[in-house]
């Protein structure tokens, strides 16, 4: 078995790497290059960035993630998942900051992956995953009204949701016809695009084909050059940031926003290209592998990277099966920053716009979220939670707010599904009806209280079983708690058996445990229990419990 912090690219020279796997990787790798492309400059551009750091990004973080990766087919590099997150944090604390809270976010990325956390992100709920993404698609779509129909105006554009498209309503006279028609072709060539081929993306030839016709035609509309000048072709530097612990300690909260949103999405693109190759990825070290290269991204330049599930899905459909095919995808990058770079400055932005249009369509998940508006009310409140904190909020509030609310849920529905029951009055359908009839066959007196405990003892669900036992109307002299349906125990329980305890040592009751799983009995072991039960006091099953409660009732003061 192959080591968990082992990089993919090892084990793929390890098993022996020929010549017709390069081809392959070769091929794919040259033509999500090209679909790297558009995705890069307008996730750069749509999050308030220069174009060429969305460049260097898919570069740097595409190259340093590949070689590190522990998914053999995982692409790397700007996602619109981010877009909102890095505007936001440009907009509060300037480019320095986002910087800062990327280097920060990787190496929080890092520190999961080596402390294994790579399988407690897969535990994220999928309402909180739905709601987030959907918001983060309908604030993307906001943020390209104003170039996807030319609306250039003095006025700056409100930031809050409602006052962003009051705002657009407003300016409705302002609207240029030969921008809202580059916007539309731009949509119309992703759509039917795949119709005339399924290798060369469509985006990239809408924005071919866009600036052609800006170029050629003198059509009066902003082009990348306009409004950001020249592009820098030259290859990015290390830089590192002035940091300190005041500025640390307020971008912290994006660094792990940043952080959580890499993983979450990152580990979700892996799962779904172990779907379609068969093998399975290593989360913890593709954890790692994107800490370094958003670290990497942060000190040239970029802004932050992940997994993408597009760049991903086409590298595995275009042959693509290693590692080698991501290097490549970057290496295409660089080669058309050095040397192309001055006609990136031609692209309209109405044609960044139209793509990002599409792409927050496909984001949106809208029919996912209509099926989640059917399920059990604890799931919709978190997936309209998320949702609108992340749309009228902030994301990071969205996602925070998330997850917190869904571990209030999660604890909910695990103390209603622990119970303590009066196992002499107890009738269930559930259970073996043989199992009850020989119970009653033990005629248990009345000096004995028998309680099942189901379900998990925690923090919880600890006050349950205390009230249960408090409820007793009479002191019994023997008090079996049944424990084989306990999963576990935590603090909180462990503290709720002492305190039954020290009620039954007050009420001269004997307490015995049926019934404890080997791993439960380490942890009461743990807490104290069994020294103060002593080795009498557990019981293999209900059977034996019962008869050396009778003992004790018989006054026997040493029954075995």
């Amino acid at each position: 078995m192959s080591h968990p912090f082992l990089p993919s690219i090892i084990s793929v020279f390890k098993e022996g790497y020929t010549l017709k796997n390069f081809a392959k990787d070769l091929t794919a790798g040259l033509v999500v290059g090209i679909l790297s492309l558009p995705m890069s400059i307008a996730f750069a551009v749509a999050s308030g960035a220069r174009p060429e750091q969305g460049l260097y990004t898919a570069v740097i973080a595409g190259f340093l993630a590949a070689v590190f990766a522990g998914s053999r087919v995982q692409v790397s590099g700007p996602t619109g998942a981010f877009i909102i997150l890095v505007a936001d944090t440009i907009a509060r604390y300037g480019y320095e900051g986002l910087v800062v809270a990327t280097a920060l976010a990787g190496l929080i990325l890092i520190a999961m992956g080596c402390a294994r956390f790579g399988a407690a992100l897969k535990f994220i709920p999928y309402p909180v995953i739905v709601g987030f993404t959907s918001g983060i698609a309908i604030l993307i779509f906001s943020s390209q009204i104003k170039d996807f129909t030319g609306m250039h105006v003095i006025e700056a554009t409100p930031t809050h949701l409602v006052d962003k498209w009051s705002f657009y309503f407003s300016q409705l006279n302002h609207i240029e016809g030969a921008t809202l028609a580059i916007s539309f072709f731009t949509i119309g060539i992703i759509l039917l695009w795949p119709t005339v081929s399924k290798t060369i993306p469509g985006a990239l030839v809408a924005i071919v084909l866009s600036t052609l016709a800006v170029y050629y035609f003198d059509i009066k509309t902003e082009t990348i050059g306009q409004r950001y000048g020249a592009i820098n072709t030259s290859l990015p530097t290390l830089s590192l940031p002035k940091l300190s612990f005041d500025q640390i300690a307020d971008l912290l909260s994006p660094a792990i926003a940043i952080a959580l949103l890499a993983g979450i999405e990152s580990l979700l693109s892996a799962v779904v290209a172990d779907g379609m190759t068969g093998r399975r990825h290593r989360s913890n070290m593709e954890l790692i592998a994107q800490g370094i290269g958003n670290v990497g991204a942060a000190l040239c330049g970029g802004i932050p990277a992940t997994g993408t599930i597009s760049r991903t899905v086409a590298n595995v459909k275009l042959g693509g099966h290693t590692p080698v095919a991501a290097i490549v995808q970057s290496l295409v990058v660089l080669v058309v920053l050095l040397f192309l770079g001055a006609a990136v400055s031609l692209i309209p932005l109405a044609s960044l716009s139209g793509i990002l249009v599409v792409i927050a369509y496909n984001m949106s998940q809208w029919r996912q979220f209509l099926q989640l508006l059917r399920s059990p009310v604890g799931d919709v409140a978190i997936l309209l939670t998320t949702f609108l904190l992340t749309v009228l909020g902030d994301v990071v509030t969205g996602i925070e707010v998330g997850i917190i609310l869904s571990a209030f849920i999660f604890i909910n529905r695990m103390a209603e599904s622990t119970r303590t029951d009066d196992l002499k009055l107890l009738v269930s359908e559930d259970e073996d009806p043989r199992d009850y009839d020989a119970m009653r066959e033990l005629e248990i007196p009345d000096e004995i209280a028998v309680y099942q405990i189901y379900g998990s003892l925690f923090f919880g669900a600890a006050e349950k079983l205390k009230m249960a036992i408090q409820r007793i109307s009479h002191k019994p002299k023997a008090l079996v708690l049944r424990m084989r349906h306990l999963i576990n125990i935590d603090a909180t329980g462990l503290m709720a058996l002492h305190d039954i305890l020290d009620r039954a040592d007050q009420n001269k009751t004997t307490v015995i445990l049926s019934g404890v799983r080997p791993e439960l009995y380490k942890a009461l072991e743990r807490g104290g229990i069994t020294q103060r039960i002593g080795p009498n006091g557990f019981q293999k099953n209900i059977w034996d419990s019962i008869a050396y409660a009778k003992q004790i009732l018989a006054g026997d003061k040493n029954p075995r």
